[in-house]
């Protein structure tokens, strides 16, 4: 297969780069195509440093690199796709910019060619609606940095053929990636499970409970997690962050388990979007130090097990509503976003009848929506089975 097929990529940002890389890597010719003759240029330089790196540290020889390096070709004209025979959009998260480019990429390539989309939030059906033969779209949703961590989630459209879909996560599993088949629902697998981690912690720190560095100190050091809701949300970058969960939000009809938080809102308003702009909930300018949490074990665990109880109450919805497999799922977070555990699996380790009863403690106290368990669950905890 990685002999045969030629792969496009559009759109030189990050993730553009980062799936450029992954595929020539792999064996492919792959033409990176930007038209912004700059952003490509500056992806260019980028990625020889990265694959020159790669040679320093001795994880690649410089035969290799140069070999890599070699099969990529940069062209700001969309017509320097034809030939190839799967090309992967990622660019702005914009409905109608994406129409655009997917008609402008289905005129110039074969019958055969498939679409791909990575986005991370929008409808991979709506995406596929302007093409002439939309069974050739298809969602590959990798995550950054894309050669790095080793998740892409595949999502199928409602147009798109079986044939599209195997030969895609065949392609995508020959490239030492790990796949996930999820439905066409907003925020697929990841996106959608992983809402509570950053809302109920901000509910959190907007209820006063705990500030944010507590917050994190209690997610890192006694729930396991690599790193802390904020920490993480400074690192994606608020104004992304927030974009993705008013995005959920919206696509969920307004669902009050999505809804987003004024505290992210006001900090991407103010431009601290995090690590990126020097500020964000914590301050990273030279010489200022995080502020210490309050080691407090009771405060710690009650913190870490209602954002955790969220997020299992998510995955086990996600398994209800047939968006993913529990295998799936549970892959999904591990190798998505370094969960130190499938969400349902740690579940199951809870008890599930736990589990339910914080939740509907949490239900009754706030009389809210965001708190209601899930039927799923509701139904394995009567018939006393397990995941």
């Amino acid at each position: 297969m990685k002999d045969l097929i030629k792969v496009g990529v559009l759109g030189s940002g990050t993730m553009g780069s980062g799936i450029a890389q992954v595929a020539a890597q792999a064996g492919h010719r792959v033409v990176l195509v930007d038209i912004n003759a700059k952003a490509l240029d500056k992806a260019k330089n980028s990625l020889n440093k990265i694959m020159k790196r790669l040679v320093e540290k001795g994880t690649w020889t410089e035969h290799f690199a140069n070999e890599a390096f070699g099969r990529i070709d940069f062209s700001v004209d969309m017509n320097d796709f034809a030939g190839c025979e799967m090309i992967i959009e990622a660019i702005v998260e914009n409905i109608e910019v994406k129409h655009a480019v997917f008609s402008k990429m289905e005129s110039v390539v074969d019958a055969h060619c498939i679409l791909a989309s990575n986005t991370s939030s929008l409808s991979i059906a709506s995406i596929g609606s302007v093409l002439k033969n939309p069974s050739r779209v298809i969602g590959v949703h990798f995550f950054n940095p894309a050669p790095l961590m080793p998740l892409v989630e595949i999502i199928p459209a409602v147009q798109t053929s079986d044939e599209v879909t195997q030969v895609t996560r065949e392609l995508v599993d020959s490239w030492k990636k790990v796949t996930v088949l999820a439905k066409d629902t907003p925020g697929f697998i990841v996106n959608r499970v992983a809402r509570p981690f950053y809302g109920e912690a901000l509910r959190i720190y907007e209820e006063g409970i705990a500030d944010f560095a507590t917050i994190d100190w209690a997610m890192t050091e006694l729930g396991g997690f690599r790193m802390g809701p904020f920490t993480l949300m400074d690192y994606i970058g608020n104004d992304v962050n927030y974009t993705v969960t008013e995005t959920v939000f919206a696509a969920f009809y307004y669902d009050p388990r999505y809804r987003p938080s004024f505290t992210q809102k006001r900090h991407s308003e103010a431009g601290y979007l995090g690590r990126k702009s020097g500020r964000g909930y914590y301050n990273y300018a030279d010489g200022v130090e995080i502020p210490e949490p309050i080691k407090d074990i009771a405060t710690g665990e009650q913190i870490k097990e209602r954002i955790l109880v969220m997020l299992m109450n998510e995955a086990i919805d996600a398994l209800f509503l047939n968006i993913a497999s529990k295998e799936d799922i549970d892959l999904a977070m591990t190798k998505g976003v370094n969960y130190p555990k499938g969400l349902l699996q740690w579940a199951n380790e809870m008890g599930l009848a736990n589990v339910l009863t914080k939740l509907e403690n949490l239900f009754q106290e706030y009389g809210e929506d965001r708190y209601r368990p899930s039927p799923l669950l509701r139904r394995m905890v009567k018939s006393g089975s397990t995941f």
